[in-house]
């Protein structure tokens, strides 16, 4: 039974990274097989919190794509993205870093993939009628998607992963990643100029007809904005009050989008159409095959090679978990890498006597995935979203023409990672 889970990751893992076939068929198809096979069966893929499907992750998303859903229709991204550019005075690079930012901060409050789903329609709007190419931009988002949804627990999927593993809040995730998504999104300000120089000349002319668009038309519904933004910071009180009302991130999404489902009068068919349910599934069916692993021996043996490895050297395990998460989330997707280390690194930090550095090791698997989806065009979903919403628009952007920058920015983003973990967690710990 081993070799049969071990053999059907690989090919369904393969086939993700590849894109030889859609991923959603890929880890269905996985999971189908290994539930055919008895390699697992029902109890142990549905209603197992150790080898089942993670329905916190599930229900949290659900819940958050439902609410942005409703959210989308009053035009408040749009206002957003308008109100930008006519602040930087249609300066491309003005519009870039500003663009960026909002993308960065919207990122860690909704999520990355939602994110740049709402910008890069306006990103392109706006690029059109500066008469300037988006490709440069769009990259430049995604990018900073990536590195701001590293904040929260919320904000990237492999966040929600790590914190339903590790046991870790929405808090713990402010506290420890914040600090560093914001100094890292410091550094990117800087770097954009350089990373993306050629793309900022513009006709003057052009200019006028942005500064022409009035932001305020586009919201839509004002009193569904009301509605909404009442009940978005009332869900993010309660994440950020887990220690305190002990709910659960995942039922205060339902419960923030059955309130707004209720109070909002959305047609169903609208806010649903939101729901990205090929993610979902795809979510579900990575955790039977990851599940697979762990029930049949796999993980916890390659759990005890990496800390032989390592010799119980918790600064080393965590540089090692750093740069490895990097470079493998940049070469196939974050989710499933995310999925499947979870399990090995819950068994590394049995090893660490010390809890802060033991949880180091949770924050170097997080900032490394997150980081490390920046590497190409593949190494995170945000990614795949804004290329394939380019591709649509008649701007493609190609493998190598993103990884080309994604890997430069990876790489500077870890270099700044790194001495935070050496500082925060065994000099000053």
């Amino acid at each position: 039974m081993t070799v049969i889970a071990v053999v059907v990751f690989v090919i369904a893992y393969v086939l993700i990274a590849t894109e030889w076939t859609h991923k959603l068929l890929a880890a269905l198809g996985g999971a189908a097989v290994l539930l055919a096979l008895g390699v697992t069966d029902s109890e142990h893929a549905f209603y197992s919190h150790e080898t089942g499907v993670d329905w916190d992750v599930i229900f949290l998303l659900l819940g958050m794509m439902v609410i942005v859903g409703i959210l989308r229709r009053t035009g408040v991204f749009e206002y957003v993205a308008i109100w930008a550019a006519k602040r930087a005075k249609g300066s491309p690079l003005r519009v870039m870093l500003l663009l960026t930012l909002i993308t960065a901060v919207a990122s860690a409050f909704l999520d990355n993939v939602t994110t740049v789903l709402l910008i890069a329609p306006v990103t392109l709007l706006v690029c059109e009628r500066l008469g300037i190419n988006p490709v440069p931009f769009l990259i430049a988002e995604v990018m900073a998607s990536n590195i701001g949804g590293a904040a929260t627990l919320i904000g990237d999927p492999p966040n929600i992963i790590i914190a339903s593993r590790s046991g870790l809040t929405f808090n713990d995730f402010l506290v420890h990643m914040a600090p560093l998504v914001v100094i890292v999104l410091v550094v990117f300000c800087l770097v954009v100029p350089w990373l993306f120089r050629g793309s900022f000349e513009v006709d003057p002319a052009k200019v006028e007809n942005v500064m022409r668009l009035n932001e305020r038309e586009a919201i839509e519904d004002k009193r569904l904005l009301v509605k909404s933004g009442i009940v978005l910071t009332a869900v993010l009180i309660g994440f950020v009050g887990h220690s305190v009302f002990h709910v659960e991130p995942s039922v205060v999404a339902l419960l923030g989008a059955g309130l707004l489902v209720l109070i909002s009068g959305v047609a169903t068919r609208d806010y649903m159409s939101a729901v990205e349910w090929q993610t979902l599934l795809f979510f579900a069916g990575l955790f039977v095959m990851v599940g697979a692993l762990v029930k049949t021996g796999v993980i916890g043996t390659l759990a005890g090679k990496v800390q032989d490895f390592t010799e119980g050297r918790a600064l080393f395990a965590v540089m090692l978990i750093l740069v490895v998460s990097a470079v493998l989330s940049g070469i196939i997707d974050n989710i499933p890498y995310v999925a499947t280390m979870s399990p090995v690194v819950l068994e590394l930090t049995k090893g660490i006597p010390d809890p802060t550095q033991a949880d180091a090791l949770w924050w170097a698997l997080a900032i490394g995935a997150d980081f490390g989806g920046n590497a190409t065009a593949v190494g995170a979903s945000a990614n795949v979203v804004v290329i394939g919403l380019a591709l649509r628009a008649g701007y493609p952007i190609s493998f190598w023409e993103f990884t080309r920058k994604g890997v430069v920015m990876m790489a500077i983003t870890i270099v700044v990672a790194a001495p935070y973990l050496w500082l925060r967690y065994f000099v000053l710990a």
